[in-house]
Protein backbone atom coordinates (compact mmCIF):
# COMPACT_ATOMS: atom_id res chain seq x y z
CA UNK A 1 0.00 0.00 0.00
CA UNK A 2 1.70 3.17 -1.20
CA UNK A 3 -0.55 5.92 0.10
CA UNK A 4 -2.90 6.79 2.93
CA UNK A 5 -5.86 4.40 2.74
CA UNK A 6 -9.29 5.80 1.95
CA UNK A 7 -10.98 3.30 4.22
CA UNK A 8 -11.40 4.49 7.81
CA UNK A 9 -11.07 0.91 9.13
CA UNK A 10 -7.67 0.64 7.44
CA UNK A 11 -6.65 3.93 9.05
CA UNK A 12 -7.63 2.53 12.46
CA UNK A 13 -5.59 -0.61 11.82
CA UNK A 14 -2.63 1.59 10.95
CA UNK A 15 -2.98 3.46 14.25
CA UNK A 16 -3.31 0.23 16.26
CA UNK A 17 -0.03 -1.01 14.78
CA UNK A 18 2.01 1.96 16.02
CA UNK A 19 4.98 0.37 17.85
CA UNK A 20 5.30 1.12 21.55
CA UNK A 21 2.05 3.09 21.56
CA UNK A 22 -0.94 1.93 23.56
CA UNK A 23 -4.45 3.05 24.29
CA UNK A 24 -3.28 5.61 26.86
CA UNK A 25 -1.70 7.56 24.00
CA UNK A 26 -4.21 6.80 21.25
CA UNK A 27 -7.47 7.33 23.17
CA UNK A 28 -6.91 11.06 23.87
CA UNK A 29 -6.14 11.62 20.18
CA UNK A 30 -9.22 9.70 19.08
CA UNK A 31 -11.46 11.47 21.60
CA UNK A 32 -10.98 14.79 19.80
CA UNK A 33 -13.34 13.68 17.07
CA UNK A 34 -10.65 13.71 14.38
CA UNK A 35 -11.10 10.67 12.11
CA UNK A 36 -8.30 8.14 12.18
CA UNK A 37 -7.64 8.98 8.55
CA UNK A 38 -7.16 12.60 9.55
CA UNK A 39 -4.57 11.62 12.16
CA UNK A 40 -2.61 9.83 9.45
CA UNK A 41 -2.83 12.71 6.99
CA UNK A 42 -1.89 15.35 9.55
CA UNK A 43 -0.21 13.86 12.67
CA UNK A 44 -1.10 16.14 15.61
CA UNK A 45 1.65 18.19 17.22
CA UNK A 46 0.51 16.90 20.64
CA UNK A 47 1.39 13.31 19.69
CA UNK A 48 4.77 11.88 20.80
CA UNK A 49 7.52 12.38 18.23
CA UNK A 50 7.90 8.63 17.68
CA UNK A 51 4.19 8.31 16.91
CA UNK A 52 4.28 11.26 14.49
CA UNK A 53 7.18 9.62 12.65
CA UNK A 54 5.28 6.34 12.44
CA UNK A 55 2.08 8.00 11.21
CA UNK A 56 4.00 9.43 8.26
CA UNK A 57 4.97 5.89 7.19
CA UNK A 58 2.67 3.29 8.83
CA UNK A 59 2.97 -0.49 8.64
CA UNK A 60 1.02 -0.89 5.38
CA UNK A 61 1.80 -4.62 4.92
CA UNK A 62 0.42 -5.28 8.39
CA UNK A 63 -2.64 -3.16 7.63
CA UNK A 64 -3.26 -5.17 4.46
CA UNK A 65 -3.15 -8.39 6.53
CA UNK A 66 -5.67 -6.89 8.98
CA UNK A 67 -7.98 -5.86 6.13
CA UNK A 68 -7.86 -9.32 4.57
CA UNK A 69 -8.79 -10.77 7.95
CA UNK A 70 -11.66 -8.29 8.38
CA UNK A 71 -13.07 -9.27 5.00
CA UNK A 72 -13.68 -12.82 6.25
CA UNK A 73 -17.12 -13.83 7.61
CA UNK A 74 -17.95 -13.00 11.25
CA UNK A 75 -14.82 -10.83 11.67
CA UNK A 76 -15.01 -7.18 12.62
CA UNK A 77 -13.24 -4.27 14.29
CA UNK A 78 -15.16 -2.56 17.10
CA UNK A 79 -13.78 0.94 17.79
CA UNK A 80 -13.99 2.82 21.07
CA UNK A 81 -15.88 5.58 19.22
CA UNK A 82 -18.61 3.10 18.19
CA UNK A 83 -21.89 3.32 20.19
CA UNK A 84 -21.85 -0.50 20.45
CA UNK A 85 -18.51 -0.49 22.32
CA UNK A 86 -19.17 -2.25 25.70
CA UNK A 87 -20.04 0.36 28.36
CA UNK A 88 -18.41 -1.71 31.14
CA UNK A 89 -15.14 -1.78 29.21
CA UNK A 90 -15.33 1.94 28.52
CA UNK A 91 -15.38 2.52 32.30
CA UNK A 92 -11.79 1.27 32.66
CA UNK A 93 -8.97 3.76 33.19
CA UNK A 94 -7.30 2.46 30.01
CA UNK A 95 -9.91 0.83 27.76
CA UNK A 96 -8.61 -0.72 24.54
CA UNK A 97 -8.86 1.65 21.57
CA UNK A 98 -10.47 -1.10 19.49
CA UNK A 99 -11.38 -4.77 19.66
CA UNK A 100 -10.91 -7.38 16.95
CA UNK A 101 -13.89 -9.75 17.09
CA UNK A 102 -14.61 -13.16 15.59
CA UNK A 103 -18.02 -14.65 16.28
CA UNK A 104 -21.21 -13.17 17.73
CA UNK A 105 -20.62 -9.57 18.90
CA UNK A 106 -23.93 -9.53 20.79
CA UNK A 107 -22.21 -11.40 23.63
CA UNK A 108 -20.41 -8.17 24.55
CA UNK A 109 -23.69 -6.62 25.67
CA UNK A 110 -24.82 -9.58 27.80
CA UNK A 111 -24.04 -10.02 31.53
CA UNK A 112 -20.98 -12.17 31.96
CA UNK A 113 -18.67 -13.56 34.60
CA UNK A 114 -14.96 -14.24 34.14
CA UNK A 115 -13.75 -17.67 35.29
CA UNK A 116 -9.97 -17.94 35.68
CA UNK A 117 -7.32 -20.03 37.41
CA UNK A 118 -4.19 -22.11 37.13
CA UNK A 119 -2.83 -23.45 33.84
CA UNK A 120 -1.86 -26.64 35.71
CA UNK A 121 -4.79 -27.31 38.03
CA UNK A 122 -5.68 -30.38 40.00
CA UNK A 123 -8.31 -32.75 38.66
CA UNK A 124 -10.73 -31.33 41.20
CA UNK A 125 -9.94 -27.80 40.04
CA UNK A 126 -10.71 -28.68 36.43
CA UNK A 127 -13.94 -30.26 37.51
CA UNK A 128 -14.94 -27.24 39.61
CA UNK A 129 -14.21 -24.86 36.72
CA UNK A 130 -16.30 -26.97 34.34
CA UNK A 131 -19.20 -27.44 36.74
CA UNK A 132 -19.37 -23.83 37.95
CA UNK A 133 -19.20 -22.57 34.37
CA UNK A 134 -21.87 -25.04 33.25
CA UNK A 135 -24.19 -23.97 36.09
CA UNK A 136 -23.70 -20.25 35.48
CA UNK A 137 -23.98 -20.61 31.70
CA UNK A 138 -27.18 -22.63 32.07
CA UNK A 139 -28.53 -19.79 34.22
CA UNK A 140 -27.91 -17.43 31.29
CA UNK A 141 -24.59 -15.76 32.06
CA UNK A 142 -21.85 -15.51 29.45
CA UNK A 143 -18.69 -17.29 30.65
CA UNK A 144 -15.58 -15.26 29.92
CA UNK A 145 -12.06 -16.68 30.12
CA UNK A 146 -8.65 -16.46 28.51
CA UNK A 147 -8.41 -19.64 26.34
CA UNK A 148 -5.38 -20.85 28.34
CA UNK A 149 -4.86 -24.48 29.26
CA UNK A 150 -6.19 -25.70 32.58
CA UNK A 151 -8.96 -23.76 34.33
CA UNK A 152 -9.68 -21.47 31.36
CA UNK A 153 -10.21 -24.35 28.96
CA UNK A 154 -12.37 -26.23 31.47
CA UNK A 155 -14.55 -23.15 32.02
CA UNK A 156 -15.08 -22.61 28.29
CA UNK A 157 -15.89 -26.30 27.83
CA UNK A 158 -18.32 -26.27 30.75
CA UNK A 159 -20.27 -23.44 29.16
CA UNK A 160 -20.33 -25.21 25.79
CA UNK A 161 -21.43 -28.49 27.38
CA UNK A 162 -24.35 -26.66 29.00
CA UNK A 163 -25.36 -25.20 25.62
CA UNK A 164 -24.47 -21.80 27.05
CA UNK A 165 -22.49 -18.84 25.77
CA UNK A 166 -18.77 -18.30 26.23
CA UNK A 167 -16.33 -15.59 25.26
CA UNK A 168 -12.53 -15.90 25.04
CA UNK A 169 -10.17 -12.93 25.31
CA UNK A 170 -6.79 -13.74 23.79
CA UNK A 171 -3.27 -12.37 24.13
CA UNK A 172 -2.51 -12.79 20.42
CA UNK A 173 -3.96 -11.69 17.11
CA UNK A 174 -7.11 -13.62 16.22
CA UNK A 175 -5.47 -15.15 13.16
CA UNK A 176 -3.66 -17.56 15.47
CA UNK A 177 -4.58 -19.76 18.44
CA UNK A 178 -2.46 -19.93 21.58
CA UNK A 179 -1.88 -22.48 22.88
CA UNK A 180 -2.20 -24.52 19.69
CA UNK A 181 -3.57 -27.44 21.70
CA UNK A 182 -6.77 -25.41 22.17
CA UNK A 183 -7.39 -25.00 18.44
CA UNK A 184 -10.53 -27.19 18.46
CA UNK A 185 -11.84 -25.41 21.54
CA UNK A 186 -11.22 -22.00 19.93
CA UNK A 187 -13.16 -23.15 16.84
CA UNK A 188 -16.08 -24.29 19.01
CA UNK A 189 -16.08 -20.97 20.87
CA UNK A 190 -16.01 -19.03 17.60
CA UNK A 191 -18.96 -21.03 16.26
CA UNK A 192 -21.05 -20.69 19.44
CA UNK A 193 -19.70 -17.56 21.08
CA UNK A 194 -17.03 -14.93 20.56
CA UNK A 195 -13.25 -14.50 20.34
CA UNK A 196 -11.90 -11.08 21.36
CA UNK A 197 -8.50 -9.41 21.11
CA UNK A 198 -7.09 -5.89 21.11
CA UNK A 199 -4.08 -7.11 19.12
CA UNK A 200 -3.79 -6.91 15.31
CA UNK A 201 -3.26 -9.99 13.16
CA UNK A 202 0.14 -11.63 13.41
CA UNK A 203 0.66 -10.57 17.04
CA UNK A 204 2.56 -13.35 18.88
CA UNK A 205 1.91 -14.53 22.47
CA UNK A 206 4.39 -12.26 24.29
CA UNK A 207 4.35 -12.26 28.12
CA UNK A 208 3.45 -8.56 28.30
CA UNK A 209 0.26 -9.21 26.33
CA UNK A 210 -1.46 -11.35 28.95
CA UNK A 211 -1.93 -8.72 31.66
CA UNK A 212 -3.51 -6.57 28.93
CA UNK A 213 -5.77 -9.48 28.03
CA UNK A 214 -6.66 -9.91 31.71
CA UNK A 215 -7.82 -6.30 32.10
CA UNK A 216 -10.25 -6.78 29.20
CA UNK A 217 -11.52 -10.02 30.70
CA UNK A 218 -12.07 -8.37 34.08
CA UNK A 219 -13.49 -5.21 32.53
CA UNK A 220 -16.15 -6.95 30.48
CA UNK A 221 -17.48 -9.00 33.38
CA UNK A 222 -19.71 -8.19 36.34
CA UNK A 223 -17.43 -10.33 38.46
CA UNK A 224 -14.43 -12.65 38.37
CA UNK A 225 -14.37 -16.17 39.81
CA UNK A 226 -10.96 -17.61 40.69
CA UNK A 227 -11.14 -21.41 40.86
CA UNK A 228 -7.56 -22.45 41.70
CA UNK A 229 -4.48 -20.24 41.80
CA UNK A 230 -1.02 -20.21 43.33
CA UNK A 231 0.13 -17.08 45.17
CA UNK A 232 1.97 -15.76 42.10
CA UNK A 233 -0.66 -16.77 39.55
CA UNK A 234 -1.64 -14.42 36.75
CA UNK A 235 -5.23 -15.09 37.80
CA UNK A 236 -4.64 -12.90 40.83
CA UNK A 237 -3.81 -10.06 38.45
CA UNK A 238 -7.21 -10.52 36.82
CA UNK A 239 -8.84 -10.51 40.26
CA UNK A 240 -6.96 -7.35 41.28
CA UNK A 241 -7.96 -5.59 38.06
CA UNK A 242 -11.58 -6.63 38.63
CA UNK A 243 -11.52 -5.23 42.16
CA UNK A 244 -9.91 -1.98 40.97
CA UNK A 245 -12.70 -1.64 38.39
CA UNK A 246 -15.31 -2.05 41.12
CA UNK A 247 -16.36 -5.53 40.05
CA UNK A 248 -17.10 -8.50 42.31
CA UNK A 249 -14.36 -11.04 43.06
CA UNK A 250 -15.20 -14.63 44.03
CA UNK A 251 -12.88 -17.44 45.10
CA UNK A 252 -13.36 -21.16 45.69
CA UNK A 253 -11.59 -22.37 48.84
CA UNK A 254 -9.54 -25.56 48.93
CA UNK A 255 -7.25 -27.63 51.09
CA UNK A 256 -4.70 -25.72 53.16
CA UNK A 257 -2.16 -28.28 51.91
CA UNK A 258 -2.80 -27.52 48.24
CA UNK A 259 -0.45 -24.79 46.87
CA UNK A 260 -3.06 -24.04 44.22
CA UNK A 261 -5.52 -23.02 46.94
CA UNK A 262 -3.28 -20.39 48.49
CA UNK A 263 -4.04 -17.73 45.91
CA UNK A 264 -7.78 -18.20 46.48
CA UNK A 265 -7.31 -18.10 50.24
CA UNK A 266 -5.31 -14.86 49.94
CA UNK A 267 -8.12 -13.33 47.90
CA UNK A 268 -10.68 -14.37 50.50
CA UNK A 269 -8.57 -12.81 53.28
CA UNK A 270 -8.47 -9.61 51.20
CA UNK A 271 -12.24 -9.48 50.84
CA UNK A 272 -13.18 -11.76 47.94
CA UNK A 273 -16.46 -13.63 48.36
CA UNK A 274 -16.04 -17.28 49.34
CA UNK A 275 -18.29 -19.43 47.16
CA UNK A 276 -18.95 -23.15 47.20
CA UNK A 277 -21.63 -23.43 44.51
CA UNK A 278 -22.65 -21.63 41.36
CA UNK A 279 -25.82 -20.56 43.14
CA UNK A 280 -23.70 -18.61 45.64
CA UNK A 281 -22.29 -16.59 42.73
CA UNK A 282 -25.76 -15.88 41.33
CA UNK A 283 -27.00 -14.77 44.75
CA UNK A 284 -24.09 -12.36 45.19
CA UNK A 285 -24.56 -10.95 41.68
CA UNK A 286 -28.32 -10.62 42.19
CA UNK A 287 -28.49 -6.83 42.63
CA UNK A 288 -26.12 -6.23 39.71
CA UNK A 289 -28.08 -8.60 37.48
CA UNK A 290 -31.30 -6.88 38.43
CA UNK A 291 -29.81 -3.49 37.58
CA UNK A 292 -29.17 -4.61 34.00
CA UNK A 293 -32.59 -6.21 33.68
CA UNK A 294 -31.27 -9.78 33.78
CA UNK A 295 -33.19 -12.59 35.44
CA UNK A 296 -31.19 -15.85 35.81
CA UNK A 297 -32.87 -18.88 34.31
CA UNK A 298 -33.84 -21.66 36.69
CA UNK A 299 -31.14 -24.33 36.57
CA UNK A 300 -32.50 -27.85 36.79
CA UNK A 301 -30.63 -30.06 39.22
CA UNK A 302 -28.91 -32.93 37.48
CA UNK A 303 -30.06 -35.28 40.23
CA UNK A 304 -33.68 -34.56 39.35
CA UNK A 305 -33.24 -36.17 35.97
CA UNK A 306 -30.80 -38.86 37.03
CA UNK A 307 -31.51 -42.10 38.85
CA UNK A 308 -30.22 -42.45 42.38
CA UNK A 309 -26.66 -43.79 42.43
CA UNK A 310 -26.12 -47.37 43.41
CA UNK A 311 -25.07 -47.88 47.04
CA UNK A 312 -21.29 -47.81 47.47
CA UNK A 313 -19.40 -50.76 48.90
CA UNK A 314 -18.80 -50.31 52.63
CA UNK A 315 -15.01 -50.67 52.24
CA UNK A 316 -15.00 -47.99 49.56
CA UNK A 317 -16.91 -45.63 51.85
CA UNK A 318 -14.52 -46.37 54.70
CA UNK A 319 -11.48 -45.63 52.54
CA UNK A 320 -12.99 -42.36 51.30
CA UNK A 321 -13.75 -41.29 54.85
CA UNK A 322 -10.19 -42.16 55.87
CA UNK A 323 -8.88 -40.09 52.96
CA UNK A 324 -10.83 -36.96 53.87
CA UNK A 325 -10.40 -34.11 51.42
CA UNK A 326 -6.64 -33.67 51.60
CA UNK A 327 -4.22 -35.54 49.31
CA UNK A 328 -3.11 -38.89 50.75
CA UNK A 329 -0.69 -41.63 49.74
CA UNK A 330 -1.42 -45.33 49.55
CA UNK A 331 0.77 -45.92 52.63
CA UNK A 332 -1.20 -43.36 54.62
CA UNK A 333 -4.48 -45.01 53.66
CA UNK A 334 -3.14 -48.44 54.60
CA UNK A 335 -2.22 -47.05 58.01
CA UNK A 336 -5.56 -45.31 58.53
CA UNK A 337 -7.80 -48.18 57.40
CA UNK A 338 -5.78 -51.26 58.29
CA UNK A 339 -6.53 -52.67 54.84
CA UNK A 340 -3.74 -54.58 53.03
CA UNK A 341 -1.78 -52.45 50.57
CA UNK A 342 -2.95 -54.51 47.58
CA UNK A 343 -6.57 -54.04 48.60
CA UNK A 344 -6.14 -50.27 49.04
CA UNK A 345 -4.56 -50.02 45.59
CA UNK A 346 -7.41 -52.02 44.06
CA UNK A 347 -10.08 -49.87 45.73
CA UNK A 348 -8.33 -46.66 44.68
CA UNK A 349 -8.26 -47.83 41.07
CA UNK A 350 -12.00 -48.56 41.14
CA UNK A 351 -12.79 -45.24 42.83
CA UNK A 352 -10.73 -43.38 40.25
CA UNK A 353 -12.55 -45.11 37.40
CA UNK A 354 -15.86 -44.17 39.02
CA UNK A 355 -14.77 -40.53 39.35
CA UNK A 356 -14.63 -40.46 43.16
CA UNK A 357 -10.89 -39.81 43.46
CA UNK A 358 -8.09 -38.47 41.28
CA UNK A 359 -4.43 -39.39 41.24
CA UNK A 360 -1.56 -36.92 40.97
CA UNK A 361 2.22 -36.86 40.84
CA UNK A 362 4.02 -38.26 43.86
CA UNK A 363 1.53 -41.08 44.40
CA UNK A 364 -1.08 -38.77 45.92
CA UNK A 365 -4.82 -39.41 45.73
CA UNK A 366 -7.50 -36.78 46.28
CA UNK A 367 -11.19 -37.19 46.96
CA UNK A 368 -13.35 -35.36 44.41
CA UNK A 369 -16.22 -34.64 46.72
CA UNK A 370 -18.88 -36.92 45.26
CA UNK A 371 -21.28 -37.87 47.98
CA UNK A 372 -21.29 -41.38 49.33
CA UNK A 373 -24.68 -41.33 51.00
Amino acid sequence: MDSTPSDEAAAWCALLRAPGVGCQTLNPLLSTGTPARGLLEDPPATAPAALRDYLRNPDWPGVEADMRWLEQPRNQLLRITDPLYPPRLRELANPPSALFLHGDPDLLSLPQIAVVGSRNPSTGGRRNAHDFAAHLAAAGLVIGSGLATGIDASAHQGALDADGLTLAVTGTGLDRVYPASNRTLAHDIAMNGLLVSEFPTGTPPLPAHFPRRNRILAGLALGTLVVEAALKSGSLITARLAAEAGREVFAIPGSIHNPLSRGCHALIRDGAKLVETGQHVLEELGPLLGAVGFSPREVARASAASPDPEPMDAQHVELLEAMGFDPATTDQLVQRTGFPAAEVSSILLLLELQGHVSSAAGGLFTRLGIGTE
